[in-house]
Order: C-alpha cells, then sequence, then structure tokens
C-alpha cells in the first residue's frame, strides 16, 4: 500500500510538471515573420507572433542600437531576409535574453525616434508588435516645396483666412474714409506652380483588396499615382508631390497633414474597388459628404477605406490644431463649403474623362466619409480606378497603358478646372491675364503702380476697388487685371 501511495504521489507530481510545462508552452510566443518597409522620414519593422506578448524597447548608445526584448518568445524567422536598404538600420542580431526571453539588436546608421505598440489579429494578420523608426527633420516627401512658393501659398491663405473673419459678425469693414491709403507698389508676379498632392492608397503591411489573380491595390494605384505625378511635373504651371513614392504605410490623418504641409492646392487620392461578387466593373470618383455618404455602397466602401489605419495603428482623427482658434468655425462652415464645391465640380470634369476611356461603376461624383477627404482647405477627391476584384478589370488595371490613360484622364480633368479658375499667384493666372485685351472697366497693373494711384486715376474708392477684386490686402501683382467698379 505505501508503494502504491509513492507512486501515486509521483504520478500526480509529474503530470503537474506536465501540465505546467504545456501551459509555458501554449503562453510563449515565436516570431513567425518579420517585415520591414523604408519611407524617407521613417522606417516600420513588423514581427508576426504566433501569440501576443509584452515587448521593451529602448535606445543605447556608442554605437548607435535600438533594444527589442521579447518577453516568452523565441525566434522562428530568418532577420537577413530583411531589406534593410534606404532604412536606418545596419544589421539586425538575435539572442536569448539572460533571464529568457528574446533580445533582437538593432544597429543603426542615423539618428532615430523609436515608438512602438502591438496589434490584435484581424483579417489579414494575426498578433504583431510594430516598431517605427522615426527620422527627426526629415520630410516624408522627396522632394519638398521651395520654402519662396510655400511663402508664396501662405499668402494666399492667409488672404483667404482674413475674407472669412470679415464675414464674421462685428467684423465689417470700416468706413471708407478710415481705410489707410495703399501706398504698396505692384510686385512681380510670382507665376507660381499649382501643387497636385497624389495619394497612392494603402502600402506597406496593408495591401488594400486582393484580386482574383494575386494583384495587390496597393501595387496597382502606385503605378497609377507615379504615372499621374509624372503628367502633372511635365506641364508647365503644375508640381506632384506624392504622399508615398515607395512600399510604405502612411496614416489617413498623415496623407492630409503632408498635403497641406506642402502647400498642395488638390489632393487626389487614388484606389482600387472591390466587392464580394466579381460581377461590379468601372471607375467612380468620391468627394467628401458633410451629411454622410449619398448611397449604401458609398457608405460601406468608406467604412472599408477607412478602416486602413486600424491595420496600420493610427487613429483617423482630423486634426485643426493649425488653425488659428478663433477662425476654426469660420474655416469648417465656409472654407469647407467654398471647398466641397471646388471638389465636386473638379469630380465632375474628371469623371467624364474617365467616361472616356473606361466604362463608369457611378454616372455622378459620389459623397461619402473618407478620412482622406476630410481637410477643410483643400479640395480633395478620392478616385476608384476600377473593381480589382473583377477579373477582366483586374487584368487592364496592370496593363502599363491602361494605367496612363487613367492618370492622364485624371489630370485632364485637373487641368481643365484649374485653367479655367487658376489661384492668383499662379503661372496659369498671370498667362489668363497677359492673353486677354481688358475691356473698358478693366486696367492691366504696371509695374511702379499702386492701389489708391489706380483708385484716384478711375475716380474710386480704395475700399470699393479692393471689394470688386476681392482683395484682403494692399499687395497687387504686375500684368493683374482689375475689375474697375462703375461709380
Amino acid at each position: 500500500m505505501e508503494i502504491k501511495g509513492i507512486a501515486a504521489r509521483v504520478y500526480r507530481l509529474l503530470a503537474a510538471s506536465f501540465f505546467a510545462l504545456a501551459a509555458v508552452n501554449v503562453q510563449a510566443s515565436s516570431v513567425e515573420s518579420m517585415r520591414l518597409w523604408a519611407a524617407p522620414d521613417h522606417a516600420r519593422l513588423v514581427f508576426d507572433l504566433s501569440a501576443a506578448t509584452n515587448a521593451n524597447v529602448f535606445s543605447l548608445e556608442n554605437p548607435a542600437r535600438l533594444v527589442i526584448d521579447l518577453d516568452d518568445t523565441q525566434m522562428g524567422a530568418d532577420p537577413s531576409t530583411l531589406p534593410l536598404n534606404d532604412s536606418a538600420i545596419e544589421s539586425v542580431r538575435t539572442g536569448v535574453r539572460e533571464g529568457g526571453g528574446l533580445r533582437v539588436v538593432l544597429e543603426l546608421n542615423r539618428e532615430i525616434e523609436p515608438r512602438h505598440f502591438t496589434l490584435t489579429p484581424n483579417d489579414q494578420y494575426g498578433h504583431r508588435l510594430v516598431v517605427d523608426l522615426e527620422y527627426p527633420g526629415e520630410s516624408a516627401v522627396e522632394n519638398p516645396i521651395d520654402p519662396i512658393e510655400a511663402m508664396i501659398r501662405d499668402q494666399e491663405i492667409q488672404a483667404q483666412r482674413a475674407s472669412a473673419q470679415n464675414q464674421l459678425p462685428g467684423t465689417a469693414e470700416p468706413p471708407s474714409d478710415s481705410v489707410p491709403v495703399e501706398v504698396q507698389e505692384a510686385k512681380p508676379h510670382p507665376r507660381r506652380d499649382i501643387i497636385i498632392a497624389v495619394d497612392a492608397g494603402h502600402g506597406g503591411e496593408d495591401p488594400g483588396a486582393i484580386g482574383p489573380s494575386g494583384t495587390r491595390e496597393k501595387d496597382v494605384v502606385l503605378e497609377i499615382a507615379r504615372r499621374l505625378a509624372s503628367e502633372v511635373n511635365d506641364t508647365p504651371g503644375f508640381k506632384a508631390v506624392l504622399t508615398r513614392d515607395g512600399d510604405y504605410y502612411i496614416g489617413l490623418r498623415q496623407r492630409t497633414a503632408l498635403a497641406r504641409e506642402q502647400k498642395a492646392d488638390f489632393f487626389v487620392s487614388i484606389h482600387a474597388d472591390a466587392f464580394t461578387s466579381p460581377r461590379p466593373q468601372g471607375s467612380s470618383v468620391y468627394a467628401l459628404s458633410q451629411r454622410g455618404a449619398t448611397s449604401e455602397t458609398a457608405q460601406w466602401l468608406a467604412d472599408s477605406e477607412n478602416r486602413s489605419d486600424l491595420i496600420g495603428g493610427v487613429d483617423g482623427n482630423l486634426s485643426l490644431r493649425d488653425k488659428d482658434q478663433v477662425l476654426r468655425g469660420v474655416l469648417l462652415d465656409l472654407t469647407m463649403t467654398a471647398t466641397l464645391n471646388d471638389s465636386l465640380s473638379i469630380g465632375g470634369q474628371v469623371l467624364e474623362q474617365l467616361g472616356r476611356i473606361n466604362r463608369l461603376h457611378k454616372s455622378r461624383v459620389e459623397q461619402a466619409g473618407f478620412m482622406v477627404l476630410k481637410s477643410p482647405d483643400i479640395p480633395s477627391l478620392l478616385i476608384e480606378v476600377g473593381f480589382i476584384s473583377n477579373p477582366d478589370e483586374e487584368r487592364r488595371l496592370r496593363d502599363p497603358v491602361h494605367q496612363s490613360g487613367l492618370s492622364q484622364a485624371i489630370f485632364s480633368g485637373l487641368r481643365d478646372h484649374f485653367e479655367r479658375f487658376p489661384p492668383p499667384a499662379s503661372l496659369l493666372a498671370w498667362q489668363r491675364d497677359n492673353q486677354r485685351q481688358p475691356s473698358g472697366n478693366e486696367y492691366r497693373i504696371q509695374s511702379g503702380d499702386t492701389l489708391s494711384a489706380i483708385a484716384v486715376r478711375h475716380g474710386v474708392p480704395v475700399n470699393q476697388l479692393k471689394q470688386a477684386n476681392d482683395l484682403n490686402g494692399d499687395v497687387i501683382r504686375v500684368g493683374q487685371v482689375l475689375q474697375i467698379p462703375r461709380s
């Protein structure tokens, strides 16, 4: 009996040890793969994990390193396959941490600001640890605009805000006898470029929709965006800014922030549509809706695109902290109305051009709550170039000739609008003013002119002259044509 009792106790101890080891094995995680994307201003390293785990990330100096410690984790991937070119990572070392767990050491070749976060499983991926290496002082775009261009664009924006402020109660124009006399001489015309922000949707760990043959939306739209940017840059008076020019992810909020930083006159986001059925096909054009989507399909699609930020680990709320506190409400109420009207007008022209080379899924500009369109001061469109879920359209979307046709159609619609309504300081505005002869009630500004001298010459008050030409300050340009109000 005693021997049996001892045996029973040993059996229970062995069983308890076995289940304890099994529990440890269940809780332990392994790195199944590692993925790296290099952008101009950051690099993103993603660890695909078999289970959730705790991570500790810290920096070391002399030499510069970033250490990533993962509790109860083992390495099941080969870090030597990571594409380190164009990133801040010189090499990757891994080993077992003292006390257990996995240690990954990134040897760095430049200064970084690290941040990290974990993501729970979704439709595409399991547990993930995301480590971002941000490069302080670097621009997210490869060729930022010239500082003088930025200054000129800022002056135009300030004039727009001043005009909006004048529409507030209690900020009416002062009486004409209190308006100071303008003595500033006409400045040379800036002839600045019209800046088009071209946004290729998705990217990096977010492939977007995937076609029946495996075509990834992120790859197709990047090719079309690059072709569109070339069309823009090859046209005098226009300049393109790509929000991404490689296979990396940018948050939805950051895309609009980049457009604003680059003083864009227009923002266009390129996507490829998808549906659960392979039958739908054709291009669609979307502008922002102030009151929600105009159709159930548009709302479903808006939700699908906006969920991209859940993949990237960035929330999609638009920040207006860069706006003056006093004018915030006015900008949202007045500027957004004008911006949306421009978006709808341009969208109609783009849709017309797209209809000449491709079937249209919708015959009018749809409106939905896409996060990338929520910029109150930049007219914006989201263009679904076709249904990647349709086998025939998937094949066409991979065709370079069709991609060029799509990019040409999009730019043709944009160009038609800006040729009709060029920004005041742009090359297109200068060309328009110098190509037409002033009528009897117009005057072309000459070198040495001042606003007050022009007003006296034509016998009209300065404030009326400014009001007739929507002038919010004393800046006038050589070659600019002024409307002379009738006295």
